[in-house]
């Protein structure tokens, strides 16, 4: 072949492991020098090596190169590099120290007693201390790490110094306990949030019987009992709890895989399996389950819902449906320019870009398809191949095929991660000069934060800033309370039952309200009603002790005047059940009760109305049509059962109820709802029927004998009720709340005091102070004036028709002034008038005989 006859420089190099660790800076993946450090620990490799003979108290070599784990590197790289060319710590330089933790507990915990060795100490001496505030570490922060179980172990050692830790990937619920990780902090949900979604899924697909498959360390526990819970609460069942080693040198993992396929196949009734794994767990299932030809719904967590590593399996798509939750994305331009550029980034201190570049330059006629698989084949051990080294450094890093790797959500998790740190620097350095390293202590940037904290009763509002770490914090509005410090929103309270004002830390129980016995309103129409009774019985009294006198009598007698006093009486009375607490009872009775009183009320003095107008009416026609209507009882009967039938009917199919208003925002109006506003404008609207009719027939007689003249009084008092009963519905469409029942007491009492008033005041005022007038004697004559008066009236009226008719005229007037034709007319009406004077006499005693005078 042409091309091996270019001369070319060979050499042997030791692939794809990172170095042995000679010296504590050989332990550093990644290093750059700047006036604040911050570490970063990331499980760039998937395992360490073990000791071959027996086990020995050091760091092995470390295998399995993994190039997410790489992209996350670069990220923190990248968002340290972003702070330092911004204005946002001036005249101020990040540096950091990135560990690779190999996956292992022991590796990460190696790696945090070095951030925690004295600030400029040759020996990498950490020393021991009763009080760490005004000690100085190696750094000042530390971000990482990826895995819940290995973050709990980093996090303790750091607490021993409150070194803050930030997360860019724990969501372990644990770790937002603050007693005991009191300086961890994360930029990531916990888990809680994520199995609770994971459960809601499950319902709403209508999933009840699903499979679990975890890590036996403390995430995969912890995620594995958090999501029992929740499904156990959502009626869904688990058919089998699956847990596999957490970490690959373990070596019972592959036969733990092959057992939880087995049992997968067994139970072949579960379709659904929820999944707590790391990547290369899934990597491993997945690619055994393709040979089993299993094909399932495959409920991601966010550790690999998003990794192309697994998306980019061989036929994956033959594994089933993959159903996932990730976290929040953010603006990925700055870091794709960058990943574009990382050929020209510097790599002198930097093994993991070196190690990739090696790797990549082994893989280098790969196709982009198979490149991961290379990558991972060449970084399982010591592998030597030649290369020109003039090639080496100039090569491309196929930059694309690191984009496609790169996870956006834990890119993104990553920034905040490090944006967090440097709004905490920034803070603490304004007073102070941050270019000496002694400036601050790490446990004092614990109190610094990009933005204020939010109080309870506040929730965060981000700002046009892509970093959810700053944001405003704004009041919690109306009905919404927050009950800790910087929540993400507002929680609603239950607006049936409860209320918040603005900016609230809890809900408050509504107050019940209604129409209450101590109310000021209700002791004023309580007082009324009383005072209406007071009236009721002082006129049964007034009336029994004048029983004989004409006024009582022209009334309709003792026991009519009972009847109507006693409906008053009832209707003053009623006006109590309107005020109280609601209750089923005081609802279903008020309204009929009332009805039924008041049209009973109505009737009786319909009764006096047509009784009044059939014994002062001269007209036979009209008088033989009153005497057949005027039936009293049966009047009074068909008139008020009438009434009866309709509340009957209202009470059997849409009887008042107690309801509770809760369209107040802060209170709960107790009320009776009427059941049918039909029926109780049909209740009202009869009545108003027999009040006109009534009316009308009062209105007919209001000319009747001055002292003795009811008909008149009667229409007043119709013309009050109308008003009245006019007046309220409007009033009562509009009026809200629990002076409701008031407006009806009010138009209760208004049209019962003004037909009371008018139908017994006055003749209460001729007994008491017109007793002249209330004698038999006075009564008849009275009546013989008023028929004279009337005969007198009619006589005149027949003799103006005769004249008319007739053809006499005025021709001849005399002296004094009058024709001789008028004066014969006046002849002729004396004559008539005295004619019809005597028959109307005689027509009197036949009109009114005996008994009905005695009744007048």
């Amino acid at each position: 072949m042409a091309l091996l006859i270019i001369p070319i420089t060979c050499f042997v190099i030791p692939l794809a492991t990172s170095q042995t660790c000679q010296t504590p800076d050989d332990f550093v993946a990644a290093t750059s020098p700047g006036h604040v450090i911050i570490g970063g620990l990331f499980a760039i490799h998937e395992k360490m090596l073990s000791s071959e003979d027996y086990p020995r108290p050091e760091i092995q070599k470390c295998v399995g190169f993994e190039i997410s784990i790489f992209l996350q590197t670069l990220a923190m790289i990248h968002s340290i590099e972003m702070i330092n060319n911004s204005t946002l710590l001036s005249g101020i330089k990040l540096g950091y120290e990135i560990y690779d933790t190999c996956t292992e507990v022991t590796v990460a915990m190696a790696a945090a007693l070095r951030f925690l060795s004295k600030f400029n100490s040759s020996g990498e001496i950490m020393e021991f201390k009763c009080d760490y505030s005004s000690y100085m570490p190696r750094v000042k922060a530390v971000i990482g790490a990826g895995y819940s179980e290995i973050t709990m172990a980093v996090s303790r050692m750091l607490n021993l110094q409150l070194m803050p830790q930030v997360s860019y990937e724990s969501t372990a619920e644990i770790l937002s306990d603050k007693i005991r990780f009191p300086s961890f902090l994360r930029t990531v949900p916990s888990d809680f949030y994520q199995t609770k979604a994971m459960a809601h899924l499950i319902e709403k697909s209508g999933w009840n019987w699903i499979g679990i498959i975890a890590t036996d360390d403390d995430y995969g526990q912890m995620a594995l009992n958090n999501f029992a819970v929740q499904t156990t609460a959502n009626n869904v069942c688990i058919a089998f709890k699956e847990v596999l080693p957490a970490f690959l040198s373990d070596n019972t993992i592959e036969v733990r895989i092959n057992e939880t396929l087995e049992k997968i196949i067994a139970e072949a009734q579960v379709n659904v399996i929820v999944v707590f794994l790391r990547q290369f767990h899934v990597f491993n299932l997945f690619s055994k389950a393709l040979e089993r030809n299993i094909n399932k719904i495959w409920i991601a967590s966010d550790n690999w819902s998003t990794a192309t590593k697994i998306t980019t399996i061989p036929n994956v798509k033959r594994i089933g449906k993959v159903v996932g939750f990730t976290f929040r994305r953010g603006n990925m331009s700055s870091f794709h320019s960058f990943l574009q550029n990382l050929h020209i980034f510097p790599s002198d201190n930097n093994k993991v870009l070196n190690e990739y570049a090696t790797l990549l330059s082994a893989c280098a006629y790969v196709k982009d398809s198979d490149l991961s698989q290379c990558i991972s084949n060449h970084s399982q051990g010591t592998l030597a191949y030649k290369v020109d080294k003039d090639l080496e450094r100039n090569f491309s890093l196929r930059n694309d095929f690191l984009w496609d790797y790169t996870e956006p959500g834990l890119v993104h998790s990553i920034q905040l991660a490090v944006l967090s740190l440097g709004y905490a620097i920034r803070d603490l350095c304004q007073a102070r000069d941050c270019q000496n390293p002694n400036a601050f202590q790490p446990w004092e940037q614990i109190q610094s934060k990009c933005s204020k904290e939010c109080s309870p009763g506040q929730m965060k509002k981000t700002t046009r800033s892509q970093h959810i770490c700053c944001y405003e914090c704004v009041n919690c509005p109306e009905n919404h309370y927050s009950n800790q410090t910087d929540m993400d929103h507002c929680l609603l309270c239950n607006n049936k039952t409860q209320w918040a004002p603005v900016r609230s830390t809890a809900c408050f129980e509504k107050e019940v309200e209604y129409l209450s016995w101590n109310d000021s309103l209700a002791i004023l129409l309580l007082a009324l009603s009383l005072l209406g009774i007071m009236f009721v019985l002082a006129i049964g009294i007034i009336f029994t002790r004048n029983l004989n006198t004409p006024v009582v009598k022209s009334s309709g007698g003792l026991l009519v005047c009972y009847v109507i006093l006693l409906c008053h009486f009832l209707n003053f009375a009623s006006t109590g059940f309107f005020i109280g607490e609601p209750q089923d009872f005081t609802c279903k009775t008020r309204q009929t009760f009332f009805g039924v009183s008041f049209t009973l009320c109505i009737s009786c003095i319909l009764v006096k109305s047509l009784k009044i107008l059939l014994a002062f009416s001269f007209d036979p026609k009209l008088q033989n049509f009153l005497k057949c209507l005027y039936k009293p009882i049966p009047i009074i009967f068909t008139c008020t059962g009438i009434q009866v039938a309709i509340c009957t009917i209202w009470l059997i199919f849409a009887a008042p109820a107690v309801e509770e208003n809760v369209s107040l925002p802060r209170v709960i109006i107790l009320e009776c709802e009427e059941g049918s506003i039909l029926a109780f404008g049909i209740m009202l609207g009869y009545i108003a029927i027999l009040a006109f009719i009534c009316f009308v027939f009062a209105f007919k007689g209001r000319k009747l004998p001055e002292n003795y003249n009811e008909a008149k009084f009667i229409t007043f008092g119709m013309l009050i009720y109308f008003i009245a009963w006019i007046t309220f519905v409007p009033v009562y469409a509009t009026t809200f709340g629990k002076y409701l029942p008031a407006v009806e007491i009010i138009v209760i009492l208004i049209s019962n005091y003004g037909i009371l008033c008018c139908t017994f005041f006055p003749k209460c005022y001729v007994i008491l102070y017109k007793q002249e007038t209330n004698t038999k004697s006075a009564f008849l004559k009275m009546i013989y004036s008023y028929s004279s008066h009337s005969a007198s009236s009619l006589a005149m009226s027949h003799v103006s028709l005769d004249s008319s008719s007739s053809n006499i005229t005025a021709t001849n007037p005399s002296s004094s002034g009058r024709p001789a034709a008028w004066q014969e007319s006046r002849d002729i009406q004396a004559q008539a008038f005295a004619h019809i004077r005597r028959e109307n006499a005689a027509s009197m005693s036949k009109t009114l005989p005996r008994k009905r005078m005695s009744s007048i």
